[in-house]
């Protein structure tokens, strides 16, 4: 029998994939809305916290902005091929205040 030597991590994709384009200042749109990302959190502990998983790695804080009443909320959505960047973000930045 053939030894596998990968393990699941190396099977994982990168938290920066999972993410794209998505930070601060960042507005994207996909089939549920156009959202502003507020805060990007990397740090695992606090994003678990956020979205109650345990499994979680990150989250983004994000609004949006077609909707009028539109409050902010956490997700732990990847990035995917339905998503579209609008406009791009600051990566070296915590925090982007609303438009």
């Amino acid at each position: 029998m053939p030894i596998i030597t990968d393990t699941i991590a190396s099977r994982l994709p990168l938290a920066e994939e999972e993410i794209g384009p998505r930070h601060p200042g960042a507005l994207y749109q996909n089939a549920t809305g156009a959202f502003e990302v507020l805060v990007l959190i990397t740090d695992p502990s606090e994003a678990a916290q956020l979205l109650r998983r345990d499994s979680a790695r990150w989250a983004v804080i994000v609004r949006d902005v077609l909707r009028a009443d539109g409050e902010p909320f956490v997700t732990g959505a990847v990035w995917t091929s339905e998503d579209r960047l609008v406009r791009p973000g600051r990566a070296n930045e915590k925090f982007a205040p609303a438009a």
